[in-house]
Parts: structure tokens; C-alpha cells; sequence
């Protein structure tokens, strides 16, 4: 190797080194006409071999007690949805205001009820590609799946943490929605390995929750059509039919059950046109082709963005595409720090990833964590048809768990905000709460703001939901 060979690879290393952790204060953004009235910080660390992958992220101190309130990582679904989309429609401080939008850019309005009030979260742009994620080589961008997800997360926590100290001995928690279900039980996994090796930083994990969590392809999918006759949806007379036919499996149709596929076409006739995230909300989209004779899985419910959306309908997708212009603005990008040079096309979800589907459940993850002493809540709004609280309950109750609490209602301002029942391990101190949000969608947070922090601020703080 020659001396010119041997000082470009010393360059590469100083820059590598210094791009492995960055980390900037932000007091301002475009759409909000004041300083910030919270700590926000961002920044990237680097991950990979050689940092070579670099995991852009935005931290929001608790507007509680920073010193004493929990840090939650939040992965927001997809995969290869930005964090900055959960930041803004669902958990963070701030959020679009929507009634006075002209395509300009947005206003920002602050979100009171930000589960900011309660805790200190991460929101991540991850797996690497999401968001405002790069690699420095090529090839960080292929081959991604599930579990080189969860690496790469989990290596971004060990690092985050030890650039930040002062969080080592907050309890931590991983939460997440949508198909963060199958990428959180993989990187749990991935922290209490690393935590009885004495991997250092050691990671004060307490817990995990997920929101409507794509958890297992045959559960998932297989309970659309019980929860849509419960929903009024298809009758009963269809229900039974389908049931008897298809002998209870919807998902697995053999070719030449022609009743069942028959069946079948009359429910995906009725449920079409409902707008799977939640029901009762307009569809303002085209509805996704079905693959095949079977029913819908819950990656079918893949929406393309409104052309003409109407000013008198209430259309989340429209309030969605907000995200792309305030993101993309030069100004923004600036204000947040992104990287000169990095700077791309923004996207709420990265659909063009590439990215291996390589598991079909986490069912066997979720059983080997309930040996752990670990705190959870799964929360699923009981309107949402992508993934119904219906097969969620199904897999939790696979889990050979002890049921402490019966289905009961629980309250927010006297209120029936949804139901709750709660499990407990007979050989550990494992303890899962599984509520309902009444009336919400597929992210409850968006649709059930007010009920969701409630929900979370009892359920950290040791309470009774």
C-alpha cells in the first residue's frame, strides 16, 4: 500500500470518527412563529462495521422530570416510516395546523397531549434509507431485514446512551406501532442479551409497549372477517357461511374449496371500500388490488396519495402529505440540522427500501420475553381493520400468561375510553396490559390523543389504567 493509499484511508477514519455521533440543539422552526417551549435535539449516529450507516434522530426531553421520567425509543412502523411522522401525527409536541394549511408551509401548533408530558422520547429514522437516514457506502442501503434492523437500532442505542450519560439510570422502554411489532421483540431481545453478557453501556430496560402491532401474518390477517361481523360490516348469515366454508381459515385456501372462495368475494365485496386504518373515517384513496382468491392481508391496505382531495371531506391522507412539504423545505432541513450533502427527497415512508420480509411472526420472541421481568402494554384503537384488536387479543392470549384482570372498561374524565385486561407470568415478574382505545384507528394516538396520554401516563407512573 502506498503513502497516498495508506493517508486516504487515515482521512476516512478521522471523518468516520467524527461523524459517528453529531448531535445539534434546535430553538427554532420554520412554522412555528416562538422559540421551542421544549428541549429538542437532533442528530446522527453512526452505525454499522464501520459507522459507515448513520441514523438520523430527534430527541425530546420530558416537560415533566427529565432526571426522573422514563426514555422511550419509538419506532415508528412500515417499515421505513420516518420518526418525524410519529413525532408529528401522533406522540410529539408539535402538530400541523390544519385549519389554516394553503400549500404553503404548514403552521405548527403544539400538541397538549404530547407523551412528552411524561417521558423523554427518541424518535428514529430507522432502518437505514427512512427518513433522513443514509449510507456512506452503497451497499448500507440492501439486504435490509428484520433482524439487521433490530441490529442496527439496537447498536444506535448503546451509542446514543453513552453520548448522553446522564439517561444511563432512566428506565428505559421500547415503543412502537404498525410493523414495529415484528422489529421491537427482535431488538428487546437483542438488549437483554447484550445486558447478561455485561455489554457495556448496560441498558436500564423495563419494558416494552406497541400500538396496534403487526405481530403475526396468520392472526393478523386471519381476523379481519371475525371483527368485521362484529363491526356490522358483513351479516351474519355471510359470517356463518364464510366460517363454515372456510372452517375458519380465511387465509389458507385450499384451491378447490370453491364455496369458501366464493364466500369469500361476497366479505372482500362488503369490505372493499372501507377505509381498513380506520373504519369509520371516508376512504379518499384507491383501494389496493387483492392478491389472488384469498382475503386481505394487512399489507394490502396500501393506500396512493389523493389527487383531487375534496375541501368538504375530512381525509387523514391528505393532512398526511403536510409532512412532505414542511419536510422538504430547504428551511426546515436547515433548522433540524440535516447533514449538507445528505440532504434528499423526505418521505413520510420510504416504500422503495430494500427490504426482506423474513419473518412471519414474533410470537416465539414475545413468549421468550415473558421469562424476563419486563412491564408491556399493547394498545390497539378497536376501529382499526389493518390490524384488529380481535387477533391481537388472539396471539396474547397464546402466550400461556395468568389473567389477573378480567375485560373491564377503563375511564378518562368519567368517560368509557376503551377496555383493558391484564396478564401476569407465573415464573417471572413479566406483567402485560392490553387495552382497547374506543373509536380509534390503526395509530390510536392520532385519532385518540387525549385517551392515549392518559393511557400512558398511568401505565408508567405504576397505575391502575
Amino acid at each position: 500500500m502506498d503513502v497516498r493509499s495508506i493517508y486516504f484511508l487515515l482521512i476516512l477514519v478521522l471523518i468516520l470518527a467524527v461523524l459517528s455521533t453529531v448531535q445539534s440543539l434546535v430553538d427554532f422552526l420554520p412554522g412555528y412563529s416562538k422559540k421551542l417551549p421544549f428541549k429538542l435535539e437532533t442528530g446522527y449516529v453512526g452505525v454499522g462495521l464501520e459507522d459507515d450507516l448513520q441514523l438520523f434522530y430527534y430527541f425530546i426531553e420530558s416537560e415533566g422530570n427529565p432526571k426522573t421520567d422514563p426514555l422511550l425509543l419509538w419506532l415508528a412502523g412500515g417499515p421505513g416510516c420516518s420518526g418525524l411522522s410519529s413525532l408529528l401525527y401522533e406522540i410529539g409536541p408539535l402538530a400541523f395546523d390544519y385549519t389554516t394549511y394553503n400549500e404553503d408551509l404548514p403552521s405548527l401548533l403544539l400538541n397538549q397531549y404530547s407523551w412528552t408530558k411524561v417521558a423523554n422520547i427518541i424518535f428514529i429514522d430507522a432502518p437505514v434509507g427512512t427518513g433522513f437516514s443514509y449510507s456512506i457506502s452503497g451497499q448500507g442501503y440492501s439486504n435490509i431485514n428484520d433482524a439487521i434492523s433490530a441490529s442496527q437500532t439496537c447498536d444506535f442505542l448503546k451509542k446514543w446512551l453513552t453520548e448522553h450519560p446522564k439517561f444511563l439510570r432512566n428506565s428505559v422502554y421500547i415503543g412502537g406501532d404498525d410493523y414495529s411489532g415484528m422489529v421491537v421483540p427482535l431488538l428487546l431481545q437483542e438488549i437483554l442479551n447484550g445486558n447478561e453478557v455485561k455489554q457495556e453501556p448496560r441498558i436500564n430496560l423495563k419494558g416494552y409497549l406497541l400500538g396496534n402491532p403487526t405481530t403475526d401474518e396468520f392472526e393478523d390477517a386471519n381476523s379481519v372477517i371475525p371483527f368485521s361481523h362484529r363491526m356490522s360490516l358483513i351479516s351474519d348469515e355471510i359470517y356463518e357461511s364464510v366460517k363454515e366454508s372456510c372452517n375458519g381459515d380465511y387465509v389458507h385456501v385450499d384451491s378447490g374449496n370453491t364455496k369458501c372462495k366464493l364466500d369469500l368475494q361476497i366479505v372482500t365485496k362488503c369490505i372493499k371500500k372501507i377505509l381498513g386504518a380506520h373504519i369509520l373515517e371516508p376512504n379518499c384513496n384507491a383501494f389496493s388490488s387483492i392478491r389472488g382468491n384469498s382475503l386481505l392481508r394487512p399489507s394490502d391496505f396500501i393506500f396512493s396519495r389523493i389527487s383531487t382531495p375534496s375541501p368538504d371531506k375530512f381525509c387523514r391522507e391528505y393532512n398526511h402529505l403536510m409532512a412532505d412539504t414542511w419536510a422538504n423545505d430547504e428551511a426546515v432541513q436547515n433548522a433540524l440540522h440535516v447533514r449538507e450533502g445528505t440532504k434528499k427527497e423526505w418521505s413520510r415512508c420510504n416504500t422503495s427500501l430494500d427490504y426482506t420480509f423474513d419473518l412471519q411472526s414474533t410470537l416465539n420472541y414475545h413468549r421468550n420475553l415473558t421469562k424476563k421481568n419486563l412491564r408491556v402494554l399493547i394498545y390497539s384503537g378497536d376501529h382499526d381493520m389493518v390490524t384488529p384488536y380481535l387477533g391481537t387479543r388472539t396471539w396474547i392470549r397464546s402466550l400461556n400468561l395468568t389473567n389477573i384482570n378480567d375485560w373491564e372498561p377503563w375511564l378518562v374524565d368519567g368517560q368509557v375510553a376503551g377496555y383493558m385486561e391484564e396478564y401476569a407470568s407465573k415464573h417471572s415478574k413479566f406483567r402485560l396490559t392490553f387495552a382497547t382505545l374506543k373509536g380509534g384507528g390503526h395509530t390510536a394516538p392520532e385519532s385518540m390523543p387525549k385517551e392515549c396520554l392518559a393511557m400512558v401516563d398511568r401505565w408508567f407512573a405504576y397505575y391502575p389504567l
